[in-house]
């Protein structure tokens, strides 16, 4: 059995401050010396990004949708430190059902045997907190709901009358504190949510948010919280990754940077070197034999990605020599024959699938679904079958009609044809979570060494008819 400290940081429903408070609270951790891990619940990029500045380390997602028990667990406790946050997804009973607790992080906290604590938004209220805390509190009991966050608070007075509003029932969660209402520390978002960690100086936010929370919040009473949760079953030691097999340029900037740390592990436990280029910034990609391109804003980039015409030049001949390029949403829209802004401009990509990555006014797709291949493609075999969501405001217009995937929408059962590309190039909308499917990065790898050795051959031939014909001439 292992001892993990952990504790669920939940909110009543999106928005409330469940981000801040845990950046808060990990950099407050932080300042005593303490080790903190975090987590995210549920299918997201952006959160992560804050959380590793705060932390200093890798986040990894916990879904439990997209994984199974046993997985998610081993997850976690791999990736633990001295005291583990795990931030939620929605609010604390949302998921992919309305009617089960499936994907929720209720049912994570479930898993994990976790503590939570509930972060409610305060402002306009005072008893009507405690009744809300009740509400969540005797839902569901086998959900522990052990302490109560108030966000948005307008003064100190404030946060004393929600604790005296709270301490006049039994069984409710205990108030933990608060954090104030702090215009000035908030964090920017856009379209998809929060603006990325990378584009922002989060370091003075992250400060004041953590003096918040030592100043208005019991961090003694939040350390013994998460101290509180019992051992969990120590997973089977992993297995050390093999000697590097092949070379994987993994696409890392401003334009693409959406990438599940479990994936990237998972290649590199397959033998993956990951070599980190920027179709932004370099001239030319990296000289390897796989290229992965995840999500990210390619559409606020586009003039720069279409003027870099070494970059692109540089794809399309990786391409054009056999080498394997796998794409994922925004990285669809860069394989693309052009993307087209919200402004109405287009700007030419790659050209390595037909059809214009069109952005529009509102969301095209959002959630959970279920993938499996019709071809045989990078990621295996026909039949190969993945989990993953989808999250976009883009559409792909005058495309080849897909037929590599067909998608299954996880809430409504809806199937459709989806996956673009020939042969060894491959993009879809999709985000795939390779947690429950490990075959199918040691089959990327696998695709890797195949071609290369098939490249060789083909090299060593052509350099033996070059010689053949210089000793006839002689």
């Amino acid at each position: 059995m292992t001892n993990a400290p952990r504790l669920l940081i939940a909110g009543v429903s999106s928005g409330v401050g469940k981000t801040t408070f845990t950046l808060g609270l990990c950099a407050a951790l932080r300042r005593r010396g303490i080790a903190v891990s975090v987590f995210k619940c549920g299918p997201d990029y952006l959160d992560p990004s804050y959380h590793r500045v705060a932390s200093g380390r890798s986040v990894h997602n916990l879904d439990s949708w997209l994984m199974q028990k046993p997985r998610l667990v081993s997850t976690f406790l791999r990736q633990a430190g001295e005291v583990s946050l795990i931030e939620g997804v929605m609010g604390l009973f949302d998921g992919l059902s309305p009617t089960s607790p499936t994907g929720s992080s209720a049912e994570i906290a479930g898993w994990l045997e976790a503590p939570i604590a509930l972060v409610c938004d305060a402002s306009g209220m005072a008893r009507s907190v405690a009744a809300v805390a009740h509400g969540f509190a005797s839902f569901d009991p086998d959900v522990r709901v052990a302490g109560l966050v108030c966000n948005r608070v307008g003064s100190r007075g404030h946060l004393e009358l929600v604790q005296r509003a709270c301490a006049t029932r039994t069984g409710l969660p205990r108030l933990l504190g608060g954090l104030s209402k702090n215009p000035g520390a908030r964090f920017p978002e856009r379209h998809l949510g929060l603006r990325t960690a990378r584009e922002l100086d989060l370091g003075p936010a992250i400060d004041a948010w953590a003096s918040e929370v030592e100043a208005l919040c019991d961090v003694d009473a939040l350390l013994a919280l998460a101290r509180s949760a019992p051992a969990l079953l120590t997973p089977e030691p992993g297995t050390p990754p093999p000697a590097p097999r092949c070379r994987i340029g993994v696409a890392d900037d401003a334009a693409f940077h959406f990438y599940y740390d479990a994936n990237l592990h998972l290649l590199e436990q397959a033998g993956a070197t990951l070599v980190r280029f920027s179709p932004l910034a370099d001239a030319t990609c990296p000289d390897v034999d796989a290229i992965y391109i995840g999500g990210g804003y390619p559409e606020l980039h586009a003039r720069e990605l279409a003027a870099n015409q070494g970059m692109l030049e540089s794809v399309r001949a990786h391409a054009r020599g056999g080498r394997l390029i796998y794409a994922e949403c925004g990285g669809l829209m860069y394989l693309s024959d052009a993307i087209v802004t919200r402004e109405g401009e287009t700007h030419p990509m790659l050209g390595l699938v037909r059809g214009k990555a069109v952005m529009a006014g509102q969301l095209q797709a959002l959630g959970y679904v279920e993938v499996e291949t019709r071809d045989a493609s990078p990621v295996g075999r026909a039949g190969t079958r993945f989990r993953g969501h989808q999250f976009r405001y883009s559409r792909l217009e005058d495309a080849a009609p897909p037929a590599r995937y067909e998608v299954t929408i996880a809430r409504s059962g809806v199937r459709s044809l989806e996956g673009y590309g020939e042969g060894n190039v491959l993009g879809s909308y999709v985000h795939a979570h390779w947690a429950e499917s490990p075959e199918i990065p040691e089959q990327l790898v696998e695709h890797c060494v195949r071609s290369r050795s098939s490249s060789r051959a083909v090299e060593g031939e052509a350099t033996g008819r070059r010689a053949g014909r210089g000793r006839d001439e002689t």
